[in-house]
């Protein structure tokens, strides 16, 4: 039996890529990216010269069958995406799913990611926090934006930079417009950047900015304990205004 290494790649900054995660892409039989173009770049400035095989979500259906059958033959494959790690917000599940099914030994290495220097630069509670992604285009979207408005752990969502205004106007409209939130951009390139204010704020400074390069949005989670004791409070102040 072979292995499956999922590899995390820098998602900005080339030096982000961790010493093991060079040594096993320099040892790996075969290495499978999400667009070989983009990956070329990487390989090339680490000297990496291995067979390079496209895998995204468009064709992973059809050729993981042919790559779990590579790895029963002994084959080492890397599976890397074009930036982050695979299986988060990019092709991954499926392959590692297929795989671990086949019996094959699958080893996820630690490394880049988006989600937590955004998160962690936020300043937000990280201690507990839920990834949602991408929202749902179209079908689904307010359901899971009115089921969010209760969730108290902080939120993290990634969103392209032709969407970013309708998104943080959506989530204003269902978490509150006063709601603490944090964009983050072009994390470990030349012009990152962090904005912070209200879900309304950040919305408003994008619509007089053009948004570029991709996005981090994290939200505060919803402080339940302050609105059921405003809601008494409330509840308190009517039942005085009756006795008077």
């Amino acid at each position: 039996m072979g292995m499956l290494y999922i590899v995390p790649t820098p998602v900005g900054n080339l030096e982000d890529i961790t010493l093991r995660a060079v040594k096993v892409l320099g040892e790996a039989d075969l290495i499978l990216a999400e667009d070989t173009r983009t990956s070329s770049v990487l390989l090339k400035h680490y000297e990496i010269s291995k067979p390079l095989v496209s895998h995204h979500k468009f064709n992973e259906h059809g050729t993981s069958a042919g790559i779990v059958e590579r790895l029963k033959a002994g084959q080492t494959i890397a599976l890397i995406s074009d930036a982050g790690t695979p299986g988060i917000s990019d092709p991954g599940f499926f392959l590692v799913r297929e795989a671990a099914r086949a019996g094959i030994t699958v080893q996820t290495l630690p490394g880049a990611t988006a989600c937590i220097p955004a998160l962690v630069n936020s300043g937000l509670p990280c201690d507990r926090f839920c990834f949602e992604g991408f929202l749902p285009q179209k079908k689904g979207r307010q359901t899971l934006l009115r089921s969010l408005a209760k969730e108290e752990r902080t939120m993290v969502f990634y969103e392209s930079p032709y969407r970013v205004v309708k998104t943080l106007r959506q989530l204003a409209e269902a978490l509150g417009e006063d709601r603490q939130a944090s964009c983050s951009r072009e994390i470990s390139k030349v012009h990152e950047e962090t904005l912070r204010g209200t879900l309304a704020e950040l919305a408003s400074h994008f619509e007089e900015t053009e948004p570029k390069g991709e996005f981090v949005i994290v939200v505060a989670g919803a402080d339940l304990k302050q609105k059921k004791k405003e809601k008494g409070n409330k509840n308190k102040d009517l039942l005085k205004e009756r006795e008077l």
